[in-house]
């Protein structure tokens, strides 16, 4: 074979696509690697990654491109040792046909000694299992070039300096792609959504190409593939067009893979146990009671070894779409079998569940490790049937819906808390603490929501099932009922709020202590609606007395010690008094800013209640640039339409009305009362303070027809919603009187006032700013 040449062009490479897009960087570092200079006379160059992701067909584009440039261009499907060996015949059967009579030993023999002999050549070995099946080969070879294409991300380091590493598509690549084969057999194919599609394929070129096939001999659009893909999965997966080849789809190429790892069988199981969680940093503790710790190691290092997974320290990253091949069931794929995959999923329940349970998503030092577990929480969540929720999968609920609504994610939240609730009522049963337990924490994620009216009758029925099964002193119980006090206060019903807050406070004095952090949260609850009164006198004392017991109980830093002293500065402000309100604002802003961090939904009210006291003090140079942040922060962080967002927004309209910027301020008010009218309901407290603050603004803006009939239904809401004797309401009747008064209707002015100031002097006082603003009021309207 030595003194044969190569037949002038010969070339032997298997079909290669007309649609081959993209790869310019991958084809330049490929044809850097194989002509670089290197001090053996073979330069070999192994391409790694994982099944599908294009290793063989960019060695084929490359092959074609540059084989010009060499005698002879070989492939050889390397899968098998006995796979090389008949690649090496088939060689030298086609230099020199006359050795096809010997026998295959030695017709492989032929093969390799002319690759020995000669240079020029390029040599693919495609889906090579692993380095050492290419040692033979290589060890003979003086010259040439070898292009290994394998699954094997390791063991590269005695024949190769520099393996390469292939990855995904990028966006447009993929979208590329598959518009090219659409547009091949139709070019008036709809390429709508094929981004979307792409995305859900993780811009892998095979399982790209396996849809476009489809898609071109089916006619379906990339929305009607996506759908097929969410109801049948377990058929999309491994569908082909007609003629294509049923070996290269998605479900096979990776069980061809998972059984090359037969040897490993906890490998299998760690893959379908790593499909259930989000794609990306997967702690391995969610794998630390599978099997010992060496065999999880084993069977984690395999995986990496064949692409199936990589890792990066102690987190692990799995391809989006092997993870939604692996937990699809197939009685037909021995590593798919529905009691696999359900098994799977419940040792990923049951790990997350045991991770979760010691967190507690009210303390800032678990809140790292939580965020951590959110993304696997809430990929487990969505890749479960709600019918198969167990007990293990409800606590992960609760966990999300808790630590989600905390951080401000309301709506999120209350989706999670209601699943929960279902799965408690048909686990654990109607009236399992359990069950009551998330019944409460519902009504809490529909009172931050803004839905108090859902909220009070889940309170309501929450507290009378907790006093009936676990008596009237349970702490459980005593929780129901400050909760539902709160949410009464929530709502201005004042008349129900205070007394069931005072009653509530004396009974975890009784039963709990008075430094129980439970009867602190009544204290201070208790402050908070005697504030709502306007009854600052029993308000500030109440306020100063639960932060000390906080501060000493809790600590300093403590969100709950946070939050007293927000609530402290608030009342000060109510009262007047922004000389004590500010200091004590900016102090606790800082210390939100530092324990909480920038961007919590707690950081976020301080920030807004110093841009209100800012303005209260008449520093609006101040408070605009903080209110325009603050809103601008809680968009972004809590979305458009949260209700403190809505705050922010109103707050902000206030603030240049203040000003006497009304061109801002109007349309700013007309925008927020619409969204509060949409969001929260024309009745909610937060949409009547909205509507009186819109009909001042008019007032201002001397406009006395739009701003009477608004404080007219205003004050009118209110005295049916809140009471007659709310300090909103009487706010109102305050604001409607001078609307009559700058009107010229002293006939209805004068009785407002006098009603007005009748009020404020029995609930705060004759010396209240509030009470000396309506006095003066009512002798200026008098004296006209």
């Amino acid at each position: 074979m030595e003194q044969v040449d190569a037949p002038a062009g010969l070339i032997d490479l298997p079909e290669r696509s007309p649609l081959f897009v993209g790869r310019d960087e991958d084809m330049r570092r490929l044809r850097d690697a194989l002509t670089a200079s290197t001090s053996r006379s073979v330069v070999v160059t192994a391409m790694h990654g994982l099944g599908g992701i294009g290793k063989s067909t960019l060695a084929a584009h490359y092959a074609e491109r540059y084989r010009a440039g060499h005698s002879l261009v070989w492939w050889i499907t390397a899968d098998a040792p006995t796979s090389i060996d008949t690649g090496l015949a088939r060689l030298a059967v086609a230099l020199q046909p006359a050795v096809g009579s010997l026998p295959l030993e030695q017709q492989t023999e032929h093969g390799l000694r002319w690759l020995a002999t000669h240079d020029g050549w390029l040599l693919i070995l495609d889906d090579l299992s692993a380095p050492k099946d290419a040692a033979k080969v290589l060890d003979r070879l003086p010259a040439g070039q070898v292009l290994i294409t394998s699954r094997r991300t390791t063991g590269w380091h005695e024949i190769t300096t520099a393996p390469l590493a292939l990855d995904v598509l990028k966006p447009g690549q993929a979208r590329e792609l598959l518009t090219r084969i659409l547009t091949h057999h139709d070019p008036a194919a709809d390429t709508d959504g094929v981004d979307t599609l792409c995305a859900e394929l993780g811009h892998l070129p095979l399982a790209i190409e396996q849809a476009g096939a489809f898609m071109a001999e089916t006619g379906t659009t990339a929305g009607k593939y996506l759908d097929l893909l969410g109801r049948y999965p377990a058929t999309m997966y491994g569908e082909t067009a007609e003629g294509g080849n049923t070996q290269r789809t998605m479900a096979r190429i990776w069980r061809v893979t998972l059984d090359r790892l037969a040897d490993t069988p906890l490998a299998s199981q760690v893959l379908r146990v790593l499909a259930w969680y989000a794609p990306d940093h997967i702690p391995t503790t969610l794998l630390s009671d599978l099997d010992d710790e060496l065999a999880v190691i084993k069977a984690l290092g395999r995986l990496a070894a064949y692409a199936m997974i990589t890792r990066s320290g102690e987190a692990i990253s799995v391809h989006r779409l092997v993870q939604a091949v692996t937990r699809t069931a197939d009685p037909d794929d021995p590593h798919r079998t529905p009691a696999g995959v359900a098994h799977a999923r419940d040792h990923a329940t049951r790990a997350l569940s045991r991770v979760f349970r010691p967190l507690d998503p009210e303390a800032p030092r678990d809140w790292p490790g939580l965020q951590t577990l959110m993304p696997h929480a809430q990929a487990l969540v969505s890749h479960t049937d709600p019918k198969d929720d167990n007990g293990d999968i409800v606590l992960v609920l609760s966990r999300l819906g808790e630590f989600l609504g905390n951080q401000g994610a309301v709506t999120t939240a209350r989706g999670y808390l209601d699943r929960c609730l279902t799965g408690c009522e048909r686990v654990l049963g109607p009236e399992h603490p359990g069950t009551l337990t998330a019944r409460n924490n519902l009504a809490g994620a529909y009172e931050s929501e803004g839905n108090l009216g859902q909220a009070i009758r889940l309170y309501e029925a929450t507290l009378a099932d907790r006093e009936r099964v676990l008596g009237p002193d349970d702490a459980e119980t005593l929780v129901s009922r400050s909760n539902l006090a709160h949410a009464y206060r929530t709502a201005g019903n004042l008349r129900h709020a205070i007394p069931l807050h005072e009653a509530t406070l004396a009974d975890r004095e009784r039963v709990l202590g008075p430094d129980h952090p439970d009867t602190l949260t009544s204290g201070n609850n208790l402050a908070g609606a005697y504030a709502s009164a306007g009854d600052l006198g029993r308000a500030i004392p109440l306020y100063k007395a639960i932060l000390a017991g906080r501060e000493r109980v809790l600590g300093v830093d403590h969100p709950g010690t946070l939050t007293s002293r927000n609530n402290l500065a608030g009342a000060y402000r109510s009262a007047g008094d922004p000389g004590q309100a500010i200091p004590l604002y900016e102090a606790t802003l800082a210390d939100c800013e530092r324990v909480l961090g920038p961007d919590h939904p707690k950081t976020l009210s301080s920030r807004n209640n110093l841009a209100g006291a800012y303005e209260m003090a008449g520093e609006l140079g101040r408070a605009i640039p903080l209110h325009q942040a603050t809103l601008a922060d809680r968009e972004r962080v809590l979305g458009p339409e949260h209700p403190s967002t809505l705050t922010s927004r109103n707050n902000l309209a206030a603030a240049y009305e203040m000003a006497g910027d009304l061109g801002q301020a109007i349309p700013l008010h007309e925008a927020t009362l619409a969204d509060c009218e949409r969001v929260l309901g024309p009745d909610h407290p937060d949409t009547l303070i909205s509507r009186n603050n819109l009909a001042y603004a008019y007032w201002l803006a001397g406009d006395p027809g739009r701003a009477i009939p608004l404080h007219e239904a205003t004050l009118a809401a209110r005295e049916r919603v809140l009471g007659p004797g709310h300090p909103h309401t009487l706010s109102s009747r305050h604001n409607l009187a001078g609307a009559y008064e700058s009107a010229g209707n002293l006939r209805q002015a004068i009785p407002l006032y006098e009603a007005t100031l009748a009020a404020y002097k029995r609930i705060l006082g004759r010396g209240h700013p509030e009470t000396k603003a309506v006095r003066a009021n009512l002798r200026r309207a008098r004296g006209r």
